[in-house]
C-alpha cells in the first residue's frame, strides 16, 4: 500500500483522492482552505482522511508521493519542503494517465483552448467514437477513471497542469497559440511562459503527433528551442501546408494521410479567423484518429461553443450586448475586437496581468467609439487608452456599465464585454463575470 498526499481538494484533487483509494492506497487531503460540504461528503464516504484550513506538514511529508492542484505553485512554501524531502510532487493529470489505457490528446495554448478542446470532443463523439472529455474543463480526469476508461481521451491542458508532469506523453498534442499570461507565475519571463507550455511535448516520439499555429512566433521560437520528435503538422492562415491546414477566407482545408478534406465556411458554426485555426486544429486530431468524414461535417454545422466566449446575448434597442468575460487577456480581447465591423463600445477592466495594450492600438482606430472601465483600479487602461478614445467612463459596478453602454449606444452599435484582464477584484471568476454581465444586459431589455 502506498501513501499518497492530495494538496487541495477542488476538482482535480478529489478526484485524485478518489481514484488513488479505489486503486488501493492510503490517501490524505490536505487543503489551507475550506472544503465545501458536498466535497467533505464525498471523503467521508470513501474514508479518505482529510484536513483543511491548514497544511501539517508532518503528515503531508509522511506520503510517498504527492498529487497537487495546479493552482498551487511549485514556488510555495509548502511545496518547496515537499520537494526538499525527496517526495516526487505530480499533477492529477499525470496520476491518472497511470490509469487510462486510451490514447490522449492534448490541447493547450493562452487563448482558444477550451473551444478548441470541447470542438474536438464534440467531432470525434458525432463520429460515434468512445471519447472521453477531462482535463481543465469538465470533470476530473482521475474521477472519471474511477468509473471508467474510453478508447480516446481529449485533454485541455493549462501550463500549470504541465508544469506537474513527469512522464506524462500525449499522442496527439495541440498548441494554439503562446501569448503572454501568467507572467506572475513565471517571473514575469515570456521565455519561462514558452518553454512551460512546450513542456507538454518533451516525452513524444516519432509515432506521436503535434499539431500547432505555424504563424505564432512564440511557438517558433519555443519550438526552434527544443529538440522534438513527433510528426509535425502545421495550421496557417497565409498558405496552404503540405502536412496541415489552411483557411484561405472562404474555406478551410486540411490534409491528412487519406487525401484533403475541405469545409466552407457556411458548413461551420464558429465564425471568425482566430476560429478557424481552432477549427483546423480540432479537424486535424479528428482526422489523424480516423474520424468519419461525412460525420465531421455535421459535428461542424451542429457545435455549439461553452458560454462566455464571444456570446451574443440580447439586441436592445439596435444595439447588440455580446459577452466575451472569457476575454482574460489582451491577445484575447485583439480577437474579439476584430471580429466585428460595427461601430463598438467595449467594456473592459479587472486584474492587470502586466498588460501591454499596444497591440490594441490599430484594432481601435475609428473603431472603438468609447471604454467602459469595469475595475477597481483602471489608471493603466485609461493611460493606454486616454489619448486615443474621446470618452472614457469608469464604474465597478456591472449594472451600471450595461446601463451606460444602452445609453450611449445607437442602433448598429455592439456592446463588446471583453475585459483584457482577470475577474478577481469584483467577481469569484469569469464565470461569475459573464453571467452577471448577461443578468444585467436581459434585465435591462425586460425592463424596456
Amino acid at each position: 500500500m502506498k501513501k499518497i498526499t492530495i494538496l487541495g481538494a477542488g476538482e482535480s484533487g478529489i478526484g485524485a483522492a478518489l481514484l488513488a483509494k479505489v486503486k488501493g492506497n492510503k490517501v490524505f487531503v490536505s487543503d489551507a482552505g475550506i472544503i465545501s460540504a458536498s466535497r467533505k461528503a464525498q471523503l467521508e464516504e470513501n474514508e479518505i482522511d482529510y484536513e483543511e484550513g491548514q497544511h501539517t506538514l508532518e503528515k503531508i511529508l509522511s506520503g510517498e508521493e504527492v498529487v497537487k492542484s495546479p493552482g498551487i505553485g511549485f514556488d510555495k512554501e509548502v511545496v518547496q519542503q515537499i520537494m526538499e524531502n525527496g517526495i516526487p510532487v505530480i499533477d492529477e493529470l499525470e496520476f491518472a494517465r497511470r490509469y487510462s489505457k486510451g490514447k490522449t490528446i492534448a490541447i493547450t495554448g493562452t487563448n482558444g483552448k477550451t473551444t478548441t478542446t470541447l470542438l474536438t470532443y464534440h467531432l470525434l463523439k458525432t463520429a460515434d467514437m468512445d471519447v472521453g472529455l477531462a482535463g481543465n474543463v469538465g470533470k476530473s480526469w482521475a474521477a472519471q477513471l474511477v468509473e471508467g476508461d474510453h478508447e480516446w481521451w481529449v485533454l485541455e491542458v493549462s501550463s500549470f497542469q504541465i508544469d506537474g508532469f513527469k512522464d506524462f506523453k500525449p499522442n496527439i498534442a495541440v498548441v494554439i497559440n503562446i501569448t503572454p499570461d501568467h507572467l506572475d507565475r513565471y517571473g514575469y519571463s515570456l521565455d519561462k511562459y514558452i518553454h512551460a507550455k512546450l513542456n507538454l511535448l518533451k516525452k513524444m516520439n516519432e509515432e506521436d503527433h503535434l499539431i500547432y499555429f505555424r504563424e505564432d512566433e512564440n511557438i517558433r521560437k519555443g519550438l526552434g528551442e527544443l529538440g522534438i520528435k513527433p510528426k509535425v503538422h502545421e495550421i496557417s492562415l497565409n498558405k496552404m501546408i503540405g502536412n496541415g491546414g489552411y483557411y484561405d477566407q472562404r474555406k478551410v482545408r486540411v490534409n491528412f494521410e487519406k487525401g484533403v478534406f475541405i469545409a466552407a465556411k457556411e458548413e461551420i458554426a464558429l465564425t471568425g479567423a482566430h476560429n478557424m485555426i481552432n477549427v483546423m486544429c480540432a479537424l486535424n486530431v479528428a482526422l489523424i484518429a480516423g474520424a468519419d468524414e461525412n460525420l465531421l461535417r455535421k459535428g461542424l454545422r451542429n457545435f455549439k461553443n461553452a458560454p462566455h466566449r464571444m456570446e451574443r446575448v440580447e439586441e436592445i434597442g439596435g444595439v447588440l450586448f455580446i459577452n466575451d468575460s472569457k476575454g482574460t487577456n489582451v491577445d484575447a480581447t485583439a480577437f474579439a475586437l476584430s471580429a466585428f465591423k460595427e461601430p463598438l463600445i467595449w467594456i473592459a477592466g479587472g486584474v492587470d496581468k502586466g498588460n501591454d495594450y499596444t497591440q490594441l492600438y490599430p484594432l481601435m482606430k475609428d473603431h472603438v467609439k468609447m471604454l467602459i472601465c469595469l475595475g477597481k483600479n483602471n489608471e493603466k487602461l485609461k493611460e493606454a487608452f486616454g489619448e486615443s478614445l474621446d470618452e472614457i467612463i469608469e464604474t465597478q459596478d456591472i449594472k451600471q456599465a450595461v446601463k451606460q453602454a444602452q445609453e450611449k449606444g445607437v442602433d448598429g452599435d455592439v456592446v463588446l464585454f471583453s475585459p483584457a484582464c482577470a475577474s478577481f477584484d469584483l467577481f469569484r471568476n469569469y464565470e461569475d463575470r459573464g453571467d452577471q454581465f448577461k443578468e444585467a444586459v436581459r434585465n435591462l431589455k425586460n425592463k424596456g
